[in-house]
């Protein structure tokens, strides 16, 4: 391989072999820690070809090139030659990862972090407190950066006379002492990096106020797209996936990478699903009444697959009549599949509707389900002004489309598909890749987005649109913005009605953190208002997803994934502290009591059926008495590129009562009660919800 120095001479022979790109260890790699305490992955047998920064020669060991590496401030990544005793510094750009027998590759761990990985150390001054985490930085904007500062201890005491610094980082490399920005109003990313050291305010955490962050969940995929498995008394993983790729894409793959992550254990394992010859990103998902996910498009853009929870395994289904990237789909309440759009894969040009029967196994084309009216204008053509409609399944098998269009329509699924117009949402400005949920029958709120796909500012705008008869002409309120204008975040209604916003960026670019919005905020319906909640620790923006876990809980994850262009090409060159291979879990306010110690919840004994018709009656009985509590079902989730149309909320208001049992009748139309997995969720008087029960919905 050729190995060039900063002056671009050749300091290595080419080696006349045949190679094959890498996007992770071929072997079993080692740990060498730096003194401190930056961790180095050591690769044996690989090689990163391209322009070498600097060659050190006679060094004697691979894990003496990797302290000479820790020794520098700049050296990321290094080769070591186990024949010339030479240590190569590798730039960050332009680098192929192959084997190589003869090389070992040394990579920095340098990664995006929540929590201070190290012994973090306290400065103290004028009543004020600050913890020091050495070796980390704090990327983003700095509000004053003071020059010729000598040391830690004299950046923070700057900080700690500075009325506005609540964090600063010290350079050590060129003594410099950075106050940084509001976090309200600019983007900074905690991660490791040894030129810095981070300085911050201890402040203390108000979970009942604001919720509270988990630490960060490293996964073996970025996850573009998340499913809960149903399970049973009560669902424990979350399936997430990316594309041939864990952290890459480009082509049609054929196969797709999983991580399996059971969010009770903490457990994560990695697989590949490559049996139904289907490269599933960017699809739609819908659940059907057995609980089967379907999963069609994408990269491999006809072909569908389902995953069944009761084996865990993938089949192929039946290919769609037109191949689809981005569309939505919805399951409808006969128990069939609607999905409209998708012009990003396959054939450049809108894509009508089409209907999946899981009676028959087959697809049907809808021609009369017109995708022209729910079209957005974007520069970038009809690729991006088809994509992610907000579908929601309602009465008699019809569908409404609230955007992201200004225009909304209503579409039937019978004969050969029909569209009725119903009217304009919002007329200032289309809303592409902004939120959508209904978080009770007939009421849907939406908000941010974005009026082009990418390289556009996002608006905070929302609304409360009311539908009710099918083909009727709904009810928009426009309501109070958000906090922040979000292009690309995420939407999770949660047990007690509320509706949780996280992720975005202030202006929509695929494929950055600029930008990104790191405060999550929650929605109110009773009073229409929303309230800013914690922030997450990485920016969620283009590829990200949210999604409700059974204990109540929030998953936010992902972000990012590399366009390499050809399949198998390597991801070594891609910025991994913008490709988010991870996630945090948010616990919502009400897990909280004032104290900030863990609210008790209700529990749930025994339901009297695990599976029940529309319409029909479950009996739950508590441990205690059953009265005083408010019974809700949550249709379980899958999401992918902000759309969640899994996901509705039903309050469960039938109800009578024993003295630890309630029987609840169901509501009898399956417009609103959509068949699918739900969860059973009940609250107390402080709207602290139980641990969910799994129900199976079924016509």
């Amino acid at each position: 391989m050729l190995h060039l120095s900063n002056f671009g001479f050749l300091t290595a022979v080419t080696l006349f072999q045949a190679v094959h790109s890498l996007n992770a260890c071929s072997g079993a790699d080692t740990v060498f820690t730096g003194t401190a305490g930056i961790r180095y992955r050591i690769c044996p047998g690989t090689d990163l070809v391209g322009r070498s920064t600097s060659v050190i020669q006679n060094v004697p060991s691979t894990n003496a090139c990797a302290k000479r590496c820790d020794q520098s401030m700049d050296c990321f990544k290094a080769v070591y030659d186990t024949q010339t005793r030479a240590c190569h510094f590798k730039g960050l750009k332009n680098l192929n990862w192959v084997d190589n027998d003869r090389f070992d590759v040394i990579q920095a761990e340098q990664t995006n972090i929540a929590r201070c990985p190290y012994t973090e150390t306290e400065y103290r001054n004028g009543g004020k407190i600050y913890k020091i985490c050495k070796d980390t930085d704090l990327r983003g904007k700095s509000a004053q950066v003071m020059k010729g500062v000598a040391n830690l201890n004299d950046c923070a005491q700057r900080c700690s006379t500075t009325s506005t610094c609540v964090q600063a980082v010290f350079d050590s490399a060129l003594k410099v002492c950075h106050i940084k920005a509001d976090l309200m109003t600019d983007t900074l990313i905690w991660s490791t990096d040894k030129r810095f050291d981070v300085i911050r305010q201890d402040i203390a955490a108000e979970p009942a106020k604001n919720g509270a962050w988990s630490d960060l969940i490293r996964l073996p995929v970025i996850p573009v797209a998340a499913y809960v498995v149903p399970e049973y008394p009560s669902s424990q993983r979350l399936l997430v996936f990316s594309s041939w790729g864990a952290d890459s894409f480009g082509g049609e793959g054929g196969r797709t990478q999983f991580a399996d992550y059971n969010f009770n254990s903490g457990t994560v394992s990695a697989r590949t699903v490559s049996n139904t010859h289907h490269d599933m990103f960017c699809p739609a998902m819908s659940s059907l009444q057995d609980g089967r996910i379907l999963v069609q498009g994408g990269a491999d853009a006809s072909a569908t697959s389902f995953y069944d929870p009761k084996t865990n395994a993938f089949t192929r289904g039946p290919d769609m009549k037109m191949a689809r990237g981005y569309q939505t789909s919805v399951t409808t309440s006969d128990n069939r599949i609607f999905t409209i759009g998708g012009a990003y894969s396959g054939p450049r040009k809108g894509k009508d509707g089409e209907i999946y029967d899981a009676a028959s196994d087959t697809w049907k084309a809808l021609p009369g389900a017109k995708v022209a009216p729910m079209l957005t204008v974007d520069d970038e053509g009809i690729w991006r002004e088809d994509n992610h409609a907000w579908l929601f399944a309602w009465k008699n098998g019809s569908v409404f489309q609230a955007g992201p269009s200004k225009a909304m329509n209503w579409y039937g699924t019978t004969g050969t598909g029909s569209q009725v117009a119903a009217g304009v949402r919002d007329p200032i400005s289309a809303s592409m890749c902004g939120v959508f949920v209904m978080y009770e029958p007939g009421k849907i709120l939406s908000a941010g987005g974005s009026p082009s796909y990418t390289n556009s500012d996002a608006n905070a705008r929302a609304h409360i649109t009311t539908i009710d008869k099918p083909n009727a002409k709904p009810k928009v309120e426009r309501i109070a913005d958000m906090a922040y204008p979000r292009g690309f975040s995420n939407a999770v209604v949660l047990p007690d009605g509320t509706v949780i916003v996280s992720g975005g960026q202030r202006r929509s670019m695929v494929f950055t953190d600029d930008g990104g919005v790191m405060f999550a905020e929650l929605f109110n319906p009773a009073t229409k208002s929303w309230k800013t909640l914690a922030p997450e620790s990485v920016p969620r923006n283009y590829h990200s997803v949210s999604i409700l876990l059974s204990d109540g809980r929030v998953f936010s994850g992902g972000g990012g994934l590399c366009y390499v262009g050809i399949i198998g090409r390597s991801s070594v060159n891609c910025n991994k502290l913008v490709d988010h291979a991870d996630g945090q879990i948010f616990s919502p306010p009400y897990l909280f009591n004032a104290d900030g110690s863990d609210a008790k919840r209700p529990m749930i004994s025994a339901l009297s059926d695990t599976s029940v018709k529309v319409g029909g009656r479950l009996t739950v009985t508590m441990q205690g008495p059953a009265k005083g509590f408010q019974y809700t079902l949550i249709r379980m989730g899958s999401v992918t590129h902000s759309v969640n149309s899994d996901q509705r909320r039903i309050p469960l208001t039938n109800v009578t009562f024993g003295n630890t049992r309630a029987t609840i009748t169901l509501p009898n139309d399956s417009g609103v009660l959509i068949p699918g997995a739900y969860y059973l969720f009940v609250l107390n008087a402080q709207g602290v919800p139980s641990i969910a029960r799994t129900v199976q919905i079924k016509l």
